[in-house]
């Protein structure tokens, strides 16, 4: 679910360093500044602050970035990811976790397209009615 390419650039940036500041996470998840301090205020992401006052970042939030970026592409909500967060990071198998997770959205898709269905042939129904509001 991760995107690959975020793990290499990470790579370079732990090599002297064993935490990274806001910036160089931004770069490396591919998402703005801004963005990253939008995670942090909604409590999907956590930061320290150095004695400089810079926010710093542990190596692993660039992998939760990459996993809340995929996840909304996917349909999750940010408040659904943070729901799920914490289980997905602790579950001894992440994999399962996150099947369970996608499994779960698959159904709420399924009920929501059945809703829509049933929706739409009432709509064609009443297309060929006369308007309720006609006076004649």
């Amino acid at each position: 679910m991760i995107d690959p390419g975020v793990h290499s650039k990470v790579k370079r940036y732990f090599i002297w360093e064993e935490r990274m500041r806001i910036g160089n996470l931004a770069h490396a998840a591919g998402v703005s500044c801004d963005t990253l301090r939008f995670y942090e205020k909604q409590g999907l992401i956590r930061s320290t602050r150095a004695e400089n006052g810079y926010r710093t970042y542990a190596p692993e939030t660039a992998q939760l970035v990459g996993y809340i970026r995929t996840a909304q592409k996917l349909g999750f909500s940010l408040a659904e990811i943070g729901g799920s967060l914490p289980a997905v990071w602790n579950a001894p198998d992440p994999d399962a976790a996150v099947a369970g997770l996608l499994a779960e959205k698959i159904k709420v898709i399924d009920e929501r397209i059945a809703e829509l269905q049933s929706l739409r042939k009432e709509l064609q129904e009443r297309v060929r009615q006369t308007c309720p509001l006609s006076r004649g």
